[in-house]
């Protein structure tokens, strides 16, 4: 309880609570996040249930139109499943990528970030070479490159059970540079610091002196790009799952259930696609805007 204590009364806790746009970001992102963890229990329908699907009720209008039903809240798909449900555990599957990806970048870059920093010279240079080169293709044309080489690489039977993997190392691999150049920066900075410097002439280990004294001070900027990060990686998740090479329809994501959507937009069945593009901007401004407030608040330049 002290702890929880000291941290309402931090700066950090300060600044959270005086800026409205902060607080209900993260209400939303709560919401969010909550709906997709609790999409089990909490979904009206189960979507993924075969024998519960009925092409009797496929295209129903949303529950407020003349024709909808109020057990299908949002409307119905082409297939007869609950647009809400859909939207429940696509925004799990959305989430899941996300947070996978962002977690698999964030220790590729911090620790080719720390080893360059630290180690410099020949280390440095090739890794902020490569590092470069990576920069020079956007990300969904990587994500794209890797997505192509497993489904040439895996049987096709297993392309489906493969695909959260697949797309997750997929935004991974895009997506480590930016941790890796600001750890990089960072490392090279502390590096130069007494208490350093002290470790090592009692002779710590460079292991050691890189976990134990650089690591916790260079996590701070880690934490803004990775919160960042994340509202991009949901994005791309989405990009290429609309593109028709990330989720498979059988579990589909924000993303996919858009692209479905998308084919029925102009026949008049418009909820389709329109609610899943909601939740997934909902859920993509509140993350950023998240992200930008912890900046901010872990800048004092910016206070």
């Amino acid at each position: 309880m002290s702890r929880v204590a000291a941290w309402l009364d931090s700066d950090l806790a300060w600044s959270f609570r005086r800026s409205p746009v902060t607080v209900a970001a993260a209400a939303v992102a709560l919401l969010c996040v909550g709906g997709a963890l609790l999409a089990p229990w909490i979904a009206p329908h189960d979507p993924f249930d075969l024998a519960a699907l009925d092409l009797m009720d496929a295209l129903a209008p949303p529950a407020w139109l003349a024709e909808g039903r109020w057990r299908f809240l949002l409307g119905t798909d082409d297939q007869g499943r609950d647009v809400l449900s859909g939207i429940l555990y696509g925004a799990r599957i959305s989430v899941a990528v996300g947070v996978a990806s962002v977690l698999l970048s964030a220790l590729a870059g911090v620790a080719l970030g720390l080893l360059a920093g630290y180690a410099g010279g020949a280390v440095d240079a090739f890794v902020m070479r490569v590092a470069d080169v990576q920069l020079s293709f956007p990300a969904i044309l990587v994500a794209l490159l890797v997505d192509g080489v497993a489904r040439i690489a895996l049987p096709e039977l297993a392309h489906g059970a493969a695909a959260f993997w697949v797309i997750v190392l997929s935004i991974a691999l895009s997506g480590w540079v930016q941790y890796a150049r600001t750890v990089r920066g960072s490392t090279l900075v502390e590096a130069r610091k007494e208490y350093v410097q002290a470790a090592r002439l009692i002779g710590r280990h460079p292991a050691a002196i890189v976990l134990r004294h650089i690591l916790p001070n260079v996590t701070g900027p880690v934490l803004v790009i990775a919160t960042i990060h994340l509202a991009t990686a949901i994005t791309t998740e989405a990009t290429l799952s609309f593109l028709g090479v990330g989720m498979p329809a059988t579990t589909p994501s924000l993303g996919t259930l858009i692209r479905i959507g998308n084919d029925f937009l102009f026949s008049g069945e418009w909820w389709i696609t329109l609610f899943p593009g909601l939740a997934l901007v909902a859920l993509v401004l509140s993350v950023n805007l998240l992200g930008d407030w912890l900046r901010d608040a872990l800048n004092p330049r910016l206070a």
